[in-house]
Formats: C-alpha cells, sequence, structure tokens
C-alpha cells in the first residue's frame, strides 16, 4: 500500500473486478479503483484536502454537538445563508462569519433546516442506517424477468446494451462510462440550455467521462423534444439519471410506469441520499455525501482530526458501483427502476473495508491525515475513444428511435457506429 493511498480504492477495486469479469471487458480489467478516484483531482493539480475539500467548494464547520460539512459549490448556494442562520444581516462570503454562526448552531437543527432550502448539507455523524449499507433500493419492479444467468458474463452472441445517459457532472456520467467500457452503446442527452457543467468547469475530465458517447441535445420546454426523450427511453435496455423527482415530473417522465410496461428497461437512479420519501428531495454532492456515509468519522476515528476524504470521493465510489448493479440487472434480465444513494455506497464501503481488514483501513485512513496538503497519489489515464462536440449525433439518434420504436426489444444487431 502507497503511503498516501486513496483509502476506499480496495472497494472500488472490487466493483471494477466484478464489472470486468460479468463483462468480459479487458479495458475495464486493465482499469483500477485508486485511479477513478483520483484523476479528476490529478488533472486539476489540487492537494490532498483537510477541512476545506479537494475542490474548494465543501467546508467542514464545527457546530453544537457535531461537525457540519457545507458544500456552497453553487454560486446561489450562498445566497440562502442569511435563511439558513436565521439572520438579516450577513456578509455571505466572509467565512469566518459563516464559522461564527454555525458554531453557535445545533448541527442536527441546521442541518434539517439546509437540506429543507435544498442546500448540500451533512453531518459527520450522522450513522446512516445499516439497512442502507445494501445501497440499491428497488423503487418500482415489473413482472418481466427473462433470466440469463445471473452474474455470468454476457452472451456474445447478444447485442451490446443501449444505455441512456441523463445524467451530468461526475458519478452518473461515470457509470455510463464503465458500461461504455464494458462493450455498451452510449447516448447521453444534455439540456440545449443547461449542458452538462463539466463540459466548460473540466474540459479535460469530461473528455474521459463521455468519450465514445453519442451526443444529444434536447430542448426540455419543447413537447416534440420531450416526446423525442420518451422515444429514445422506449429505445434503451439502460437508464442512468440522477435528476430529483420534480425534475422527471416537469418532463413528463414517470419513471416507475416506463419501468412497469417496458419489459427488460434497468432504471438507474442516483441521489445523495435516498430515492424516496423526505431524502429523494435532498441535495447532495461528493464532498458532503462522502461526510454523511461516514468518512470524515472514520478518519477522526483512526487519526484524531477530522478532515475530506479523496476528492468528492461518493461521486467515483457511486458512479463505479452503479454500472455494476446495472450490468448485473441487465444480464439477468431484471427490470425496474433502482435507487443508488451515494451517501448509501460511501456508507456500504466503510463498512466492507472495515470487515476485510479494520486494521489496514485505520492504516490507511491515518496516512491519508497526516499526508493533507501534500499532492494526490500519482494516477495517469488517457481518452481512448472519441469525444462528440456537443449535439453532434442529435439528428441520428432520435431519426433511429423513431423509426424503430421496438428496436431495443429486438434480436441481437449490430451496434451503430456513431463516429
Amino acid at each position: 500500500m502507497p503511503p498516501t493511498a486513496i483509502p476506499l480504492a480496495d472497494c472500488a477495486d472490487d466493483a471494477l473486478s466484478r464489472l470486468a469479469n460479468a463483462s468480459g471487458s479487458a479495458a475495464l480489467a486493465d482499469l483500477d479503483g485508486a485511479t477513478l478516484l483520483g484523476e479528476r483531482a490529478m488533472l486539476a493539480g489540487t492537494l490532498i484536502p483537510g477541512r476545506t475539500s479537494a475542490g474548494g467548494g465543501c467546508q467542514l464547520f464545527d457546530a453544537v454537538g457535531d461537525t457540519v460539512a457545507l458544500n456552497l459549490a453553487r454560486p446561489a448556494d450562498r445566497e440562502m445563508l442569511p435563511a439558513l442562520f436565521e439572520v438579516e444581516d450577513l456578509d455571505t462570503h466572509d467565512n469566518e462569519a459563516i464559522r461564527a454562526h454555525i458554531a453557535r448552531s445545533d448541527a442536527n437543527a441546521l442541518v434539517l433546516r439546509g437540506r429543507s432550502m435544498g442546500l448540500a448539507i451533512a453531518r459527520e455523524n450522522e450513522g446512516v442506517p445499516p439497512s442502507a449499507q445494501a445501497y440499491v433500493e428497488l423503487v418500482a419492479g415489473s413482472p418481466h424477468s427473462a433470466e440469463r444467468g445471473h452474474g455470468a458474463p454476457a452472451d456474445s452472441s447478444r447485442r451490446a446494451p443501449r444505455v441512456l445517459d441523463l445524467s451530468a457532472l461526475w458519478a452518473g456520467p461515470l457509470a455510463a462510462h464503465l458500461l461504455w467500457l464494458a462493450g455498451a452503446e452510449v447516448v447521453k442527452v444534455e439540456s440545449r440550455t443547461r449542458p452538462d457543467g463539466m463540459r466548460s468547469s473540466n474540459a479535460a475530465f469530461h473528455a474521459l467521462l463521455n468519450q465514445g458517447k453519442a451526443s444529444v441535445v434536447l430542448d426540455f420546454s419543447s413537447t416534440a423534444d420531450r416526446q423525442a426523450l420518451l422515444r429514445l427511453i422506449a429505445t434503451s435496455d439502460i437508464v442512468i439519471e440522477a435528476a430529483r423527482p420534480r425534475a422527471l415530473v416537469q418532463l413528463g417522465i414517470d419513471a416507475a410506469q416506463l419501468v412497469r410496461s417496458q419489459p427488460g428497461l434497468v432504471w438507474i437512479s442516483i441521489t445523495g441520499h435516498g430515492v424516496e420519501g423526505e431524502a429523494a428531495g435532498w441535495i447532495g454532492f461528493g464532498d458532503d455525501c462522502g461526510v454523511a456515509g461516514g468518512l470524515s468519522a472514520a478518519l477522526r476515528a483512526a487519526s484524531g482530526s477530522t478532515g475530506f476524504v479523496g476528492d468528492a470521493m461518493a461521486d467515483p465510489l457511486t458512479g463505479i458501483h452503479a454500472a455494476l448493479v446495472a450490468w448485473q440487472l441487465w444480464i439477468s434480465g431484471r427490470s425496474g427502476r433502482f435507487g443508488v444513494a451515494m451517501s448509501h455506497v460511501v456508507a456500504s464501503c466503510v463498512a466492507q473495508a472495515r470487515a476485510r481488514d479494520a486494521i489496514t483501513l485505520e492504516r490507511c485512513l491515518k496516512a491519508w491525515s497526516s499526508a493533507a496538503g501534500k499532492p494526490f497519489p500519482a494516477v495517469k489515464r488517457r481518452a481512448i475513444g472519441p469525444v462528440a462536440s456537443l449535439g453532434e449525433h442529435t439528428l441520428s439518434a432520435l431519426s433511429r428511435a423513431e423509426a424503430s420504436p421496438q428496436s431495443r426489444q429486438s434480436s441481437p444487431s449490430a451496434t451503430p457506429s456513431w463516429h
């Protein structure tokens, strides 16, 4: 183990190995968990974090009763701070003033209020319930199930699965990317007015996650384009999205109904904290979800001080595990909508690592804590497939979906060449 190995990289390795074995993908077999956990930080040249996340958007603050992770990555987040602290006068860019308000606040009450407002906020000691440590939640099932041998490699005579990537940023696009490496055909759909923010914020990382995908852009305010989206869904085997329930409703998408009416459709919903109930509406990003899942608490227990572990760790861990779940479900012939919550994935990985070798986990966390401020462990990966320009395949993808609305259930066929 390198002196500053990223904690939980072995958990990522395990999931990648299972996906590589199930798909027979040599590209996945050559990939390792440490690379996927650390490559964004390496590309950005960031350092191992302390109480401020590697990306700089999330910080850990001491509150009454617990430590709080507050993510202010979006410009509008700071505008909500006066309401969060229930004050009228606050310089929302004064981090010391923010720290003072949090220090006087009850941690649990602050997190509950922040989540109800739409802030990405978490407590260090949330204690994700053991039932959530399985991390996969069946939301809506289907009576359709054509067993193909659960967990076995896909039959090479069958066509590759068609994946519709409706997600943005990191976890969802990574899941779709890994499915592409496994042999899937992937179509990425973006909003014409609000494309994936990773395109502009980190072009090199965007290229890694979205290489090989066909690019489609739609105007979601258009009835015709919303209908086109439904046709794309109808020709897909796997759908990956990371939208809150309200966003799907606004698009006219009833995921539960779609999986009931389309035999074999696997729908993966990536969320911060859960896909049903109050938690479905909570905002969560990789850093704060990592804290909610117990990573910072584990770091404190091992080293005596808290901090962030990895770079937005919940994102890559969730992307890897979501890809594995999607592939296994597709192979088995099960259909349904399945929720994969980022904080639950982290809690599951921490529990697995502790059960496997608690001493090694503690040693790795101690080394990580002592390496704060140093460069991330060196990893390197380059794009091996073409990276489409925004909307490059809109016409061809929509024409195919309109011409063959039932083709998702067809017999084996050649994967179309998008490039």
